[in-house]
This record gives structure tokens, C-alpha cells and sequence, in this order.
């Protein structure tokens, strides 16, 4: 099992075969769901310090 969602996005880029099954999902929209995800949560998270990284390094 992924243990974050990173190692969850990176799973599914290599295999998602299980997805486009019977038609639901097309692979345009798995791809497009994943590059959302690393815009919009991944990365915005690793480029900001965690709270307890900001009270370890610059708390008083």
C-alpha cells in the first residue's frame, strides 16, 4: 500500500490499466486527474515548510 499520496499518484501512472475497464474512465482523464493532483496538492505542499519544520528551524 502507498503510504502518501505521492506514492499513490505514482502507482497509478504505471499502472492503471484496471481503470479504463469497461469504459468509464479514458486515459485522457486518468492522466489529466493525476497532473491535477501534482499541480494543485503535491507540489504546493513541498514547496512551503511543514508547521513543525517552521517551529524547529525559526520557532523561539
Amino acid at each position: 500500500m502507498p503510504n502518501s499520496l505521492l506514492d499513490s499518484l505514482k502507482a497509478l501512472e504505471e499502472d492503471h490499466d484496471f481503470l479504463l475497464e469497461g469504459g468509464v474512465f479514458t486515459k485522457e482523464l486518468i492522466e489529466t486527474w493525476i497532473e491535477y493532483k501534482y499541480e494543485n496538492e503535491i507540489l504546493p505542499i513541498a514547496q512551503r515548510p511543514h508547521p513543525f519544520e517552521y517551529e524547529l528551524y525559526y520557532g523561539v
